[in-house]
């Protein structure tokens, strides 16, 4: 096992520049992205030719990798850019493609077959076959079908002789891997083109067919129901299982997120793998069974907030229970206050919200350790103390106790 441990990279997201530094300074292994177009998210900010390559500079500066999505599902009129695209992206590092289209795969392949190609989950490969059919077609690495079971991965992951990578967190589509048509249909926005409008999050009241017009609520005390999306995908209870099956890659969804969603979710993704590398080289190692996953790694997600949590179809195909939303999400119990853009002997952080002298913040370390400190004194740019400082300001602050500043730390606030 520890031999597996070894090769199990931790893959996060990163919908903007910022948020690629915040994961990488939390631990990510390799990171992944997208440009203006063929991106399967349109709406996460993504990335522009400058800032891409930015990002596989920084990334690699810290010892990351850095992997592009272009994981549309093609039309002809895509396919005209794509070639120049994929050239462009060689040329500038990129350390491999996650691709679901055939067409843009051989097209990459063709173009920069020097840089590996990895399948996206939205090529739906949920058999040993079809992960063979793409490593004879020449690709490095496959992302299996989110309604896989540990067995069918651990089956395919020993057989197929090639990389593969699993979602370990994050939101959960109702369609097959992500397959769907409903935003299309409901908004004009196509999810297969990048542009989901997340129906599936949206709020619903029913209609009886004789009685148009008349909308009867469907209600969970004042909250309203979510008929159509599930809970949140967590697996950090069962990595020692995922890493013993030989799973090279353990992916966290959410290039959507927030900031604060990263920095949280890497963290402690990290630490958790951390710990079991330690395990394995410890005394306390039983080689006959797996570790249990202490309950801090849980605790620390459960302070970002969900949907409530499910390990999907790990143990076989999940209940009603396992899966259907129903109000009882987690409530977030922090939020982001800011976030570290210069250390150095005047440190500079880029505030989140209001800050004001007298707030009781907390500094996000690395691994699970948090510094709490109250804010004693605000100055701008310029040097000037003011009374407080808005969303967007670039300030310098003096603490107690004073904080050992990394960049791309981000302070968390509790919320009241």
């Amino acid at each position: 096992m520890r031999e597996n441990m070894k090769m199990t990279e931790l893959l996060a997201p990163a919908g903007n520049l910022e948020k690629l530094k915040i994961a990488v300074h939390y631990g990510a292994d390799a990171v992944y992205f997208g440009g203006r177009e063929f991106s399967l998210r349109a709406q996460a900010g993504n990335f522009s030719e400058a800032e891409m390559k930015e990002a596989v500079q920084f990334s690699h500066l810290h010892g990351t990798k850095a992997y592009v999505t272009i994981n549309i599902f093609a039309h002809n009129r895509d396919m005209k850019k794509i070639p120049e695209y994929v050239k462009w992206l060689s040329e500038i590092g990129v350390d491999a493609f996650i691709i679901s289209d055939p067409g843009i795969f051989r097209t990459a392949r063709a173009i920069a077959p020097d840089i590996p190609v990895h399948v996206s989950t939205q090529a739906n490969t949920t058999n040993l076959e079809s992960a063979l059919f793409w490593k004879n077609a020449g690709a490095g690495r496959v992302n299996l079908a989110r309604e896989l079971s540990l067995e069918e991965i651990r089956d395919i992951a020993r057989s197929c002789q090639m990389e593969v990578e699993v979602f370990v967190h994050g939101a959960l589509c109702i369609s097959y891997s992500g397959r769907c048509m409903l935003s299309l249909y409901m908004t004009g926005r196509d999810a297969n083109q990048g542009a989901c409008a997340h129906p599936c999050r949206y709020r619903y009241a029913l209609q009886e067919e004789k009685r148009p017009g008349i909308y009867f609520p469907v209600e969970e005390g004042d909250r309203g129901v979510y008929i159509f999306n599930s809970r949140d995908l967590c697996l950090i209870n069962r990595l020692p299982e995922l890493v013993e099956a030989g799973v090279s890659s353990l992916k966290i969804e959410g290039r959507m997120k927030g900031l604060f969603y990263v920095a949280g979710v890497v963290r402690a993704y990290r630490a958790a793998l951390d710990w079991l590398m330690e395990y394995m080289d410890s005394e306390e190692r039983q080689d006959a069974k797996l570790p249990v996953v202490p309950e801090r790694f849980m605790e620390e997600l459960k302070l970002l907030g969900s949907r409530g949590y499910t390990e999907n179809f790990l143990d076989g195909p999940p209940g009603r229970e396992d899966m259907l939303y129903q109000g009882g999400n987690a409530q977030q119990q922090f939020s982001p206050a800011a976030v570290v853009v210069e250390a150095g002997d005047r440190p500079l952080l880029r505030v989140g919200h209001i800050l004001r002298p007298g707030d009781r913040l907390e500094y996000m370390e690395r691994g699970l350790g948090v510094t709490p400190f109250e804010v004693l004194e605000i100055r701008d740019r310029e040097g000037r103390k003011v009374r407080q400082a808005l969303g967007g300001d670039i300030v310098t602050v003096t603490t107690e106790p004073e904080i050992q500043w990394e960049e791309w730390a981000v302070i968390r606030r509790r919320q009241t």
